[in-house]
């Protein structure tokens, strides 16, 4: 058993030693004192477990002691003991938090049962505590930049309503922890967080997987299964990249929406279901409208709140709160020792252009942590794709000697890194940076960007026929 420290309070000397001797003999850790003050001091110091507290003692009684403890910390159990009890002070000591209350002469079992049964509980207590900690460390939203304070005033406004969330963003932004930060501080917190991935689920069984099914209703149908709306009742569900549903699946998921109801796959009966629908995007799911692969109806009843998920590059200066909270959560995870990073090195994660955002950052802060020699991360440790200098990351303004050299550097520059962004597509960064599409074959010429040979040619790219 954890070691569980316990203090006795009574001003009978033979109480206070035989009671000892008893749990000591139990491999409780043990202290006593004879008056009630003294036992608020200990306590202020020690903080114990458990305690077993006299009704009866001169001076400061053993109720008043027993608020005082409560007040310092109420997840401690108080066990009352009294020679001369009445059903008066039994029910006042279990109104101010007692846990039991034995009457003497003490009777050995009856001690070590209910000291037992005490220390079960503050050990479930703290285990409670202690996953709870370690859910709120993982799933806390970290950073003070101005887009983090909007985002957080958002979650605090939608969060204690039912509305329907709609969170848009990157991929590896977090859209995840908005959800579950959206639940925890709602009134639903009390019940389940239910997570979907709908693009890791197949088109023919994403009905079954949000609805349910009974026994028998297809082929592999063995049992009958419980859906995650099921799940969910009277809590949130998270549905996670929403955009990716097929529409059949999208038509059953708008009919939840509507009428607050479900039917399993093979069964004629509705089922009514009380649960939050918080969903997330990384797609324009009003471009998805377009080509029709998204139903606007269901658009509508998803975007009751939207709520924005700021990609990384949109709040650099919470690079190094990042950077050390992920530090701080993978040593005490894996039990290394903690790492401190060096200032070149900052200044590159402060600069990198964050394609995966915090995902990115995280997935490579850990590996640094593991793989990195010494107490701190040097520049030399960092993977080769961060370690950009200067001249390449811009040019240099040296050997600029005219306005005409200037433009001409800058242009070149700015078409260079917006073709590597839309993957060479003369079409689509055309389109994106508004000129047209001959004007941009000709900037490409005369700048002498040079397109990659082993790209395949796609419409609008260079290699491609007109």
């Amino acid at each position: 058993m954890e070691e569980i420290k316990t203090l006795i309070i009574d001003d009978e000397k033979n109480i206070l030693e035989s009671v000892k001797m008893v749990l000591n003999y139990e491999n409780y850790q043990v202290e006593t004192t004879n008056n009630g003050m003294d036992g608020i001091a200990l306590f202020k110091k020690n903080r114990y477990d458990i305690v077993l507290l006299d009704v009866k003692m001169p001076g400061f009684g053993g109720l008043d002691v027993l608020k005082n403890l409560k007040e310092l910390n109420p997840f401690s159990e108080i066990i009352m003991i009294s020679g001369h009890s009445g059903i008066e002070e039994a029910v006042e000591a279990a109104k101010l938090g007692a846990f039991d209350f034995l009457e003497k002469p003490l009777s050995r079992d009856k001690l070590l049962l209910t000291v037992r049964n005490a220390a079960e509980k503050v050990i479930l207590l703290k285990e409670n505590y202690n996953l709870k900690t370690i859910s709120e460390k993982k799933y806390r939203l970290i950073g003070e930049s101005q887009a983090m304070e909007k985002l957080r005033q958002n979650i605090k406004k939608v969060a204690r309503t039912n509305s329907t969330v709609l969170i848009t963003g990157e991929s590896g932004t977090g859209k995840e922890l908005i959800a579950r930060n959206i639940h925890n501080l709602s009134l639903r917190n009390k019940n389940k967080f239910v997570q979907v991935n709908c693009a890791a689920i197949p088109e023919e069984l994403i009905e079954s997987e949000l609805f349910g099914h009974e026994k028998g209703s297809f082929t592999g149908a063995y049992e009958k299964k419980i859906g995650k709306f099921d799940n969910a009742h009277k809590g949130s569900i998270f549905l996670d990249e929403v955009g990716d549903l097929s529409t059949k699946a999208q038509a059953k998921v708008l009919r939840v929406l509507e009428e607050g109801e479900i039917q399993r796959v093979g069964s004629a009966e509705m089922k009514k279901v009380d649960v939050r629908v918080i969903a997330a995007t990384n797609k324009d799911l009003k471009k998805e409208i377009k080509k029709g692969t998204f139903r606007e109806d269901l658009y509508f009843r998803l975007n009751v709140v939207p709520i924005h998920s700021p990609c990384l590059v949109e709040r650099r200066d919470d690079i190094p709160l990042l950077i050390e909270h992920f530090l701080v959560y993978f040593s005490e995870e894996n039990n290394y020792k903690r790492k401190k990073i060096s200032k070149p090195a900052m200044d590159l994660f402060r600069q990198y252009d964050w394609k995966g955002n915090v995902r990115e950052l995280r997935n490579i802060v850990e590996r640094l942590l593991i793989m990195s020699e010494g107490d701190t991360i040097a520049e030399y440790d960092l993977p080769d794709s961060m370690k950009i200098t200067k001249e390449e990351n811009a040019f240099s303004f040296t050997n600029i000697k005219s306005w005409k050299d200037f433009k001409f550097q800058s242009e070149r520059l700015f078409l260079e890194e917006k073709l590597k962004e839309y993957n060479y597509n003369i079409a689509k960064t055309a389109r994106e940076i508004n000129i047209p599409r001959s004007n941009l074959y000709k900037k490409i010429e005369y700048s002498g960007i040079i397109i990659p040979d082993n790209l395949e040619a796609d419409e609008g790219s260079p290699h491609s026929e007109e």
